[in-house]
């Protein structure tokens, strides 16, 4: 099932865990002990005061791991009242926002250290609601324990900077292993998108699944659908852009998330038949995916497709969602998906939509969905000038994402197959950087705008115009640019002989 940690530790293993915690908790250390010095003085303002401060989940967890954390999240024993009363003095010009006082959420910042402190608390979903009920708390142990993996269940308080664990989550975090910091069943009823949070790590962070924490996923996994669309979609994005998307997307579909999240995925997973006429179109999507984040450029690097890639990789994911649909058994046994890349479009921007991603991301992705299989027939038989020029328009701002699309969509285990397409990309591209030295290829236009061809024709704006610009577009893509003067032969030869007509 999933690669879980195992029961008994041999004495080697014993001390080499021991060694790690060792490392973990020095290298901790002194992470918190760098923290600004205005935290320390937040600290010792709530101590004044009568109240506990401690930093909690994400920033103690990566600090151990030895990252450092743009966050600091804070929890504290004081109400949101008590909190903007000593956030009000500690930023000193009252630089605070409330981020959901309900929430027990409040933020502040001074000299650019920004915090946010929330409010002990429990939280837990009614069977029938999409919202969390909140309730404030009165313990860091009890907060904690509604934290949702053992690993983000750990604090520091300040400013003593004394390490809280109670359910051993150092531990967990040197073995890599997630865990539940109570009985997994009731934290996943208490707040189902833990379950989508679990997957993700094991994307983001490379952890596994505990057994009993993989099986409770397993068994309440349709306890996802009450999670409202939006909060699920930041957690599938998280995971697609994390180290190892395959990772999570395996363990989506293994416990049967997917199911409910993104049931195309699943649905990807068709039967081989005995003479193995097709691939399995699920790994080929995984593959696929694995080898477009090879192509992503270094992150930083100002290059096309920086890593991660939201757009390469989803396009990556969904590129054959639309084969299933497509599936036909010809005569002899062949098997064929004829269209499958513009239904597979159609169904990319259904799930999208239903995932609440943005207009301007879903549109990119269906678009490379739709256009991945259109390099096929350049391996074929090479193109006229013509066919490359429509292929970059078509492609737009999206043609460095659709050459690396393109690329990752060979997993062929034929050597020889393999070694052709490459090399008949490697010529497209060559081509279009090419015609790109020649011509402004990247933005075509016809040779002669709207005002020119109304001023030609004397008309008015109109069907006309549009009718005429269209023309010109197509003369420009079959013969590149022909220059003013020919352009405007062509239009009043067009135009006689529409008129004529």
């Amino acid at each position: 099932m999933t690669d879980t940690a195992g029961t008994t530790d041999s004495a080697d293993e014993t001390a080499a865990t021991a060694a790690r915690l060792d490392i973990a908790r020095t290298r901790a250390a002194s992470m918190f002990q760098s923290l600004p010095e205005e935290i320390h003085d937040l600290g010792r303002r709530f101590a004044a005061a009568g109240f506990d401060l401690a930093l909690v989940g994400g920033p103690v967890r990566d600090a151990v791991l030895g990252r450092s954390s743009a966050d600091l999240d804070f929890t504290t024993s004081a109400r949101p009242d008590d909190t903007e009363a000593i956030l009000r003095e500690w930023t000193h010009d009252g630089a605070i926002w409330d981020m959901g006082r309900e929430f027990g959420t409040l933020g502040g910042i001074r000299d650019g250290v920004k915090v946010e402190i929330t409010t002990y608390r429990t939280e837990s979903y009614d069977p029938a609601s999409r919202k969390p009920q909140v309730a404030f708390g009165d313990t860091l142990a009890g907060d904690l324990s509604r934290r949702d993996f053992t690993v983000n269940a750990m604090a520091v308080r300040i400013p003593s900077l004394e390490l809280v664990d109670p359910f051993n989550g150092l531990a967990d975090l040197s073995r890599t292993i997630l865990r539940t910091p109570v009985g997994p069943e009731q934290s996943f009823t208490d707040d189902p998108l833990r379950m989508m949070r679990a997957v993700r790590f094991v994307s983001q962070l490379g952890f596994r699944l505990e057994d009993s924490t993989a099986d409770a996923i397993e068994a309440f996994a349709e306890r996802i659908t009450i999670v409202s669309a939006e909060r699920v979609r930041e957690e599938l994005v998280k995971l697609m852009l994390g180290a190892d998307p395959r990772g999570g997307l395996e363990l989506m579909v293994e416990l049967g998330l997917a199911a409910h999240v993104l049931p195309e995925l699943p649905a990807m997973s068709l039967e081989i038949d005995e003479h193995h006429h097709h691939k399995d179109v699920y790994q080929h999507s995984l593959t696929v995916l694995d080898q477009a984040i090879d192509l992503e450029s270094a992150p930083g690097s100002g290059g096309p497709c920086e890593a991660p890639d939201l757009v390469l990789r989803l396009s990556a994911l969904f590129h054959d969602i639309g084969k299933p649909a497509t599936r036909r058994y010809e005569e002899g046994g062949v098997v064929t998906f004829r269209f499958h890349e513009t239904v597979g479009a159609k169904m990319t921007s259904k799930r999208m939509k239903a995932l609440t991603f943005d207009k301007d991301t879903t549109k990119k992705v269906a678009r490379l969905v739709e256009m991945h299989l259109r390099f096929h027939g350049y391996a074929d038989a090479p193109w006229t000038d013509s066919a490359v020029r429509r292929y970059v328009a078509d492609a737009g701002d999206l043609l460095q994402h659709l050459h690396r699309l393109t690329r990752a969509d060979v997993t062929t285990r034929n050597r020889r197959k393999a070694r052709h397409l490459a090399r008949a990309y490697d010529e497209l591209e060559a081509r279009i950087d090419h015609l790109a030295e020649q011509e402004e290829i990247g933005r075509i236009r016809p040779d002669l705008d709207g005002n020119q061809i109304m001023e030609i024709l004397q008309v008015a704006p109109g069907r006309e115009v549009g009718d005429a610009y269209k023309h010109l577009l197509e003369l420009r893509m079959e013969h590149g640019p022909l220059g003013e003067e020919r352009a405007t032969a062509e239009l009043r030869s067009w135009w006689e002989a529409r008129s004529q007509g």
